[in-house]
């Protein structure tokens, strides 16, 4: 309770507190409470990076199959809206390598996403060509699967390519790519300065990861709604999203232990493929680095 002292006429506040059943009083003058603050997670400075503009380099039938439900915007915007999440990112389109180039000069992004069609679109031969000048912009393959797919792909040079997804007919994949792109640019600062978890995704199968990772991130966003209860309003339920567990995707032996090595002080769990490649060979008890 707070009273004035009637000699000196300053505000003072008297404290009850109790030590193994022994109540004490002590008396704290304003001064003092200026000392005394709660100390919170900034989730404020979480999330710095995130995705806005995403250029989306396919032909035009590829673009039709992939917005055979509606629109692209509009697919990832609904799931953004579903899951509570903000900042959807925008969509541009373009069809051809003079478009995407021409693009690229004219605005700012921060996802490519291109879709190899034929003979008319190689985007990884064009994907060496904008890392020279764009070296920070992730690129992203995603095509539909097929043993033609998939044997081309073992034969091209991904050195300039960051992800290869399989296109599965589910919008909820192009939310899966925007939030681990996101959750990788983030890791390191988000890790260093508050202690944001990591969970572990082991999996060298392109059409696998490209299945499990929207699950994954939909499971970590519901259950991230209970920590959102435990904020005083709508502002700071929105803030303590940011503090969810960022995933982090790798595809062989190697990959694992570099982001297991660098997070394991904040790794809240692995989910780990057995058999994946370690030093360019399949090996059937790779999975075994989790012990």
């Amino acid at each position: 309770m707070i009273w004035k002292n009637s000699l000196s006429g300053k505000k003072s506040v008297d404290f009850f507190y109790s030590t193994g059943g022994n109540f004490k009083f002590e008396n704290m003058n304003t001064n003092s409470i200026k000392k005394l603050y709660f100390k919170d997670t900034s989730f404020a400075s979480l999330m710095r990076h995130r995705i806005y503009n995403i250029l989306l380099y396919a032909s035009k039938y590829d673009a039709f199959m992939l917005e055979e439900d509606g629109r692209v915007d509009e697919q990832i915007f609904n799931e953004y809206v579903s899951l509570n999440l903000r900042y959807p990112p925008r969509f541009t389109l373009v069809a051809s390598e003079e478009e995407a180039n021409q693009a690229l000069k004219e605005r700012t992004y921060e996802l490519i996403i291109s879709m190899p069609s034929g003979d008319s679109i190689n985007p990884f031969r064009w994907a060496k060509e904008v890392k020279i000048n764009h070296p920070d912009i992730p690129i992203v393959i995603l095509t539909p699967f097929s043993r033609m797919v998939s044997q081309r792909i073992a034969n091209e040079d991904l050195s300039a390519i960051d992800y290869v997804f399989s296109w599965l007919g589910n919008s909820d994949l192009l939310l899966a790519i925007v939030k681990l792109v996101e959750d990788r640019m983030n890791v390191e600062e988000d890790v260093d300065s508050v202690g944001v978890q990591v969970i572990l995704f082991v999996e060298d199968s392109i059409r696998l990861y490209s299945s499990i990772l929207p699950h994954l991130y939909k499971y970590v966003f519901v259950q991230s709604r209970s920590f959102m209860t435990e904020a005083l309003n709508d502002h700071e339920q929105m803030l303590r999203m940011r503090g969810r567990p960022k995933i982090m995707l790798a595809r062989n032996y190697e990959e694992a232990m570099k982001i297991y090595s660098r997070y394991k002080n904040n790794m809240l769990g692995v989910i780990t493929d057995v058999s994946f490649m370690q030093n360019g060979v399949k090996n059937p008890r790779a999975g075994s680095f989790c012990q």
